[in-house]
C-alpha cells in the first residue's frame, strides 16, 4: 500500500485525502495548529493524524496543497523536516504557482536529496457523484504516480520537464477564476448605477444557462478570494514571463483583495447557499 503525507488539508487538500484512500492509499496529516474547520474536515475524510512534520515525510510521496502564497515556503520546511528525520519522500506540488517558482521549488527540495513532480489540479474537489477531478503532472517521476489515479480524480501525466502541468493550471485558472473576477466587477458596476436587471438580460442572450448561476458563483469565488490573490498574482507573473503585459491579472488580483475583505471573504465555501438571491450576494460584495 502506497502511502501520502498531505501538507494542506484544507477543503481540496481533505477531499483529495478521501480520494485516494477510496482508492486504497494510506493517507496522513499533521494537523497541529491548523484550524478547527481543518481539523473537522480531515476527520470527515477518515484522514489519519500524526504529531510531527517529520512523520508525514516518512510517506512515500508527500503532497502539499496550500495557498500559492505558501508554496515555496512550504517546499523549505518539508525538505527541512525530511533532512531531520532522514527520509526522502517523492514531493509532489499540487499549488497554483507560475513555472518559474516551480524551478525554485525544485531546487530548495534537491538540497535536501529530494525529487519534485510537478503538478496542478484542474476542477472542484473530488467527490463522489460529480464528474472526475482532473490532476496533471509533469517532469522525470511523473510516469510512477499512478498511486493518485483515484475513484473521484483522473491522472495525466504532461511530457517533458517540470513546471508545464503548473503553466497549464497558470493558463486554465486565468479562464476560470479570471472570469469570475470579471462577473462580479461587471455586476457591482451594474449594481452601482442601477442597471443589474439590464445588465443580466441582455448577456443571457449569449449565456443563457449560465447567467442564472452567476451571482452564486461569483459568492463562492468570494469566499476563497484572500487565496486567489496570491494565484492571480502567479499567473500575472507567468503571462509576464511569456513577454505578455502582466497589468491584466495584476487588476484582478486587486479585485480579489478587494473581495476578501466583504462579507463573503470571510465565510467558508460550505456556507453558500444556492437559494442566495442576486441582491443579498450584491450586498455581501459592498
Amino acid at each position: 500500500m502506497v502511502s501520502i503525507g498531505l501538507i494542506g488539508a484544507g477543503a481540496m487538500g481533505s477531499a483529495l485525502g478521501a480520494n485516494w484512500r477510496a482508492g486504497g492509499a494510506e493517507v496522513l496529516t499533521c494537523v497541529v495548529d491548523r484550524s478547527d474547520r481543518t481539523r473537522e474536515l480531515v476527520s470527515q475524510a477518515g484522514i489519519d493524524t500524526v504529531a510531527t512534520l517529520e512523520a508525514v515525510t516518512a510517506a512515500d510521496i508527500v503532497v502539499s496543497v496550500v495557498p500559492p502564497t505558501d508554496a515555496t515556503a512550504v517546499a523549505n520546511t518539508i525538505a527541512a523536516a525530511a533532512n531531520r528525520a532522514g527520509t526522502t519522500p517523492l514531493v509532489i506540488d499540487l499549488n497554483a504557482i507560475a513555472p518559474t517558482t516551480v524551478d525554485g521549488i525544485a531546487t530548495a527540495l534537491k538540497t535536501a536529496g529530494l525529487d519534485l513532480v510537478d503538478g496542478s489540479i484542474s476542477g472542484p474537489p473530488p467527490r463522489p457523484g460529480r464528474s472526475a477531478t482532473r490532476i496533471y503532472l509533469s517532469g522525470p517521476r511523473a510516469n510512477q504516480l499512478a498511486a493518485l489515479a483515484s475513484p473521484w480524480a483522473e491522472v495525466f501525466e504532461l511530457p517533458g520537464p517540470a513546471g508545464r502541468a503548473s503553466a497549464l493550471k497558470m493558463c486554465t485558472a486565468s479562464m476560470y477564476k479570471g472570469t469570475n473576477a470579471l462577473i462580479m466587477q461587471a455586476m457591482l458596476t451594474a449594481r452601482t448605477h442601477g442597471v443589474v436587471e439590464e445588465f443580466l438580460a441582455d448577456v443571457a442572450h449569449i449565456w443563457p444557462e449560465r447567467v442564472p448561476n452567476w451571482h452564486t458563483d461569483i459568492a463562492l469565488a468570494a469566499t476563497k478570494s484572500d487565496r486567489f490573490v496570491g494565484e492571480m498574482r502567479e499567473i500575472a507573473r507567468t503571462q509576464g514571463d511569456a513577454g505578455l503585459p502582466p497589468e491584466m491579472f495584476e487588476g484582478i488580483a486587486a479585485a480579489y483583495a478587494r473581495a476578501a475583505g466583504t462579507e463573503f471573504g470571510h465565510t467558508d465555501p460550505e456556507r453558500i447557499s444556492r437559494d442566495l438571491t442576486v441582491e443579498q450576494v450584491l450586498e455581501g460584495l459592498e
